[in-house]
């Protein structure tokens, strides 16, 4: 439960950036030596009779663990599996990284074409969630949170990231396809689009979907603060927006399901904006699973030692600890920082000085809240200082003097929590 107001409002300190009327050509990433595909499910106990070293896959080609009804993902290029190994993501979710040797040329599996002839909401679940832009079509298929509307926005939700309002201009009547997709075929009745204000009149008018303006100023791009914006609620303790009846999806996402409906192909390519040491801003246009540092190496970017790699921006952003790391589906953004640049965080106490207080959009007593999270005590944190109103954009752990990581903090707090509940049902 909330203990006060969602919001207070504090006044904005940053803007996002919009998009000039002349767009650059993303520059593309050739065919890497190795690509890694990661299946977004643990390893099973016994090996698998579908994903083994030597076995050849075509593009397009639906992977999966066994032939049960599970996690999929696609393979991206035609190639031969070298290894099936397991993976270990943020906050301990766990893959199956399948690494693949690509051929030069594709051989496009046609598994999906057919089903196009006659697609319904079920195969743009089995075969799209993996899109470029991680449509979370998924949670379409729970008959007891029906979706009754999609919000797509068409900018992005950190900082310096232009990846999705650069889709979204460059990629108009693709995402118009994929609206009308959403509503066709997934059976969605309701389509909102937001688009930054300063952006509004360059799209009013141009999507079979209700255009609204929101706010410019950060971090009204996340979805929780768009959810308010949009509807005025909240969400409770372990609630989802499909609680709601609603869900979030990114722009890419729609011109991926727009561009797959009308070509009968999985979309294998995503744009990426990727951020140099110098702050300058690359577009590269590269296929999901090629490994970050071929894309460094295409953008002239070099690593040196005490560097830091980042995925996303740089206020959300999770630092990566390999160039072997993959693009994935959701990956909008590459960020590099100069080592000798870098603040470190450390585990030097809250010295109480509330500047994270100030700062958080949602008014809510951080400097309490923390000492709660370091402490591992995440449903008291939750219960007592309103972990749930966190928006995650990150502006706490910006202005904290101490350095303390708090945006990571709260991030895990609520994977542990929503990671319980299951286990707690389980038990029932």
């Amino acid at each position: 439960m909330l203990s006060k107001p969602f919001f207070g409002y504090a006044k904005p300190r940053f803007q996002y950036e919009i998009l000039s009327a002349a767009l650059p050509q993303p520059k593309a990433i050739a065919m890497p030596d190795a690509m890694t595909m990661l299946l977004p499910r643990e390893m099973g106990p016994q090996p698998s009779t579908t994903l083994k070293a030597g076995t050849r896959v075509k593009t397009g080609q639906r992977l999966t663990w066994d032939d049960h009804p599970a996690p999929a993902v696609v393979a991206t290029v035609t190639g031969t599996i070298r290894s099936v190994t397991p993976h270990l993501g943020d906050y301990g979710r766990k893959y199956t990284a399948i690494a693949i040797a690509p051929e030069s040329r594709d051989e496009w599996d046609d598994q999906f074409g057919e089903a196009c002839k006659q697609i319904d909401r079920q195969t743009l679940i089995d075969f799209l969630t993996g899109a470029p832009g991680a449509p979370p079509l998924d949670k379409l298929a729970d008959p007891r949170k029906p979706v009754h509307t999609i919000v797509i926005y068409g900018g992005d939700t950190d900082l310096l990231v232009d990846t999705n309002l650069y889709v979204l201009k460059s990629q108009t009547a693709t995402v118009n396809q994929g609206i009308r997709a959403l509503k066709e075929i997934a059976g969605v009745e309701k389509i909102v689009l937001a688009v930054p204000r300063e952006s509004f009149q360059n799209f009013d008018g141009h999507f079979e979907a209700d255009v609204l303006a929101v706010s410019n100023a950060y971090p009204f791009g996340q979805p929780l603060m768009l959810f308010y914006q949009l509807y005025g609620k909240v969400l409770d303790q372990g609630q989802a927006f499909e609680d709601h009846g609603v869900m979030f999806m990114r722009a890419e996402a729609v011109a991926a399901i727009g561009k797959a409906v009308a070509d009968a192909r999985v979309p294998i390519e995503k744009i990426l904006t990727v951020l140099d040491k110098e702050g300058r801003k690359h577009f590269v246009s590269a296929r999901i699973g090629t490994p970050v540092g071929a894309i460094l190496k295409a953008a002239g970017i070099t690593l040196n030692d005490r560097d830091r790699l980042i995925f996303g921006g740089p206020m959300t952003g999770t630092a990566v600890y390999s160039e072997d790391q993959p693009i994935l589906p959701d990956t909008d953004a590459i960020m590099v920082q100069d080592g000798s640049r870098i603040i470190l965080t450390s585990d030097y106490p809250c010295i109480n000085c509330g500047e994270c207080v100030r700062v958080c959009p949602s008014k809510m007593a951080v400097n309490l809240l923390i000492r709660f999270l370091e402490a591992s005590q995440y449903q008291e944190g939750a219960d007592l200082y309103d972990l749930y109103s966190c928006v995650e954009c990150g502006l706490c752990s910006f202005v904290c003097v101490s350095r303390i990581p708090i945006l990571q903090y709260i991030k895990l707090a609520k994977f542990e929590l929503a990671r319980a509940v299951p286990a707690e049902e389980e038990n029932e």
